[in-house]
């Protein structure tokens, strides 16, 4: 079992910043990569970027430049960072933790990101 708790969500100004932070308990020595995503008003969840177990790290093309993922293994906490805000970026933020042995997810609580005009 993967405990993930979402945090940094909130309300800012368009072209603002805001960091999220998902934080990951239990076996997390099982986790294999961990990804964000969102769900913006009325629209589906959509996949925003991964961070794998190795460090490698993609994102949604609508992201790229923009977010940042990280993590600090230390603190179980994986990151992501979002710069120069635009109101489409509004959504409550999920993040993922993907095992393989056997293969699952497990989502955490999410976080609302609201940008404003």
């Amino acid at each position: 079992q993967v405990q993930l708790v979402e945090s940094g969500g909130g309300l800012v100004q368009a072209g603002g910043s805001l960091r999220l932070s998902c934080a990951a308990s239990g076996s997390i020595s099982s986790i294999t990569a961990t990804g964000w995503f969102r769900q913006g008003p009325g629209k589906q969840r959509e996949w925003v970027a991964t961070i794998t177990i190795g460090g490698l790290t993609t994102y949604a093309d609508s992201v790229k430049g923009q977010f940042s993922i990280s993590r600090d293994n230390a603190k179980n906490t994986v990151y992501l960072q979002m710069n120069n805000l635009k109101p489409e970026d509004t959504a409550v933020y999920y993040c993922r933790a993907t095992i393989s042995k056997p293969p699952y997810g497990y989502w955490g609580q999410g976080t609302q990101v609201t940008v404003s005009s």
